[in-house]
């Protein structure tokens, strides 16, 4: 079973979410919290397999929640974000703090599921529309920034150097939002194949996921947004 945390000031929709998972027959909800502090307390106590946490909670946000449960995750617990498109950079900021990805709040029953599950085999959710929308509005206003004011990347600028070609047109791609699939038509390649270059650039990296990777990608200046508009 896929124990999960659900971390959101709205009671309803909490209760929202725990009629969704508890329906699924592989899923099952250890608790509810209604603030970023209480959220990294029961996931410290409890040791689900996931957190969906809320962006924006009274106190301790969901970015500070993200960030102490992902420093301390030794169990393995991992963080999906939940927003609406007005908070994308409080998104950005939590896939720095260590989030494995992002839905909106409005997402299908069905792709909740989904991506609860794709999230706890280790991979990570990043939804193309959102991922261009989140450039453009974020990243892009960024790019001529002081790095400073962005944090440090996950990874040294010339760590990308170790990569091969091909590896950077994929990590260009993966940064663009694009699925494997899609990335494997753009590429004439099989899909698998693009599976490995993904992951020998998380490898080479040292990334954990490739949220993680569209971050790096950006704020190491691999890919670039011109003009601030994100790329189609």
């Amino acid at each position: 079973m896929i124990r999960v945390l659900i971390a959101d000031d709205q009671a309803l929709v909490r209760t929202g979410f725990r009629m969704i998972l508890e329906n699924a027959p592989d899923m099952e909800v250890v608790g509810e919290a209604a603030d970023g502090a209480q959220a990294a307390a029961l996931a410290r106590e409890l040791r689900p397999d996931i957190v969906l946490m809320d962006v924006r909670m009274p106190g301790t946000d969901g970015v500070e929640a993200a960030r102490r449960i992902c420093d301390g995750a030794e169990g393995g617990t991992r963080v999906l974000m939940l927003t609406t498109f007005d908070l994308d950079e409080y998104v950005y900021a939590s896939l720095q703090a260590g989030a494995s990805g992002f839905l909106l709040k409005d997402t299908l029953a069905a792709d909740l599921l989904s991506a609860v599950r794709v999230v706890v085999r280790g991979d990570a959710v990043v939804a193309p529309s959102v991922t261009r929308r989140l450039v453009e509005r974020f990243v892009g206003t960024r790019a001529d920034a002081d790095a400073g004011t962005a944090g440090a990347p996950l990874a040294p600028a010339h760590a990308a150097a170790m990569l091969t070609d091909r590896e950077r047109e994929v990590l260009t791609l993966v940064a663009r939002g694009l699925s494997n699939a899609e990335i494997a038509a753009a590429l004439y390649v099989g899909e698998g194949t693009v599976k490995t270059h993904v992951s020998r650039v998380l490898a080479k990296l040292e990334l954990r996921d490739r949220v993680q990777a569209v971050v790096y990608a950006y704020e190491s200046g691999v890919v670039r947004v011109s003009g601030g508009r994100a790329p189609k």
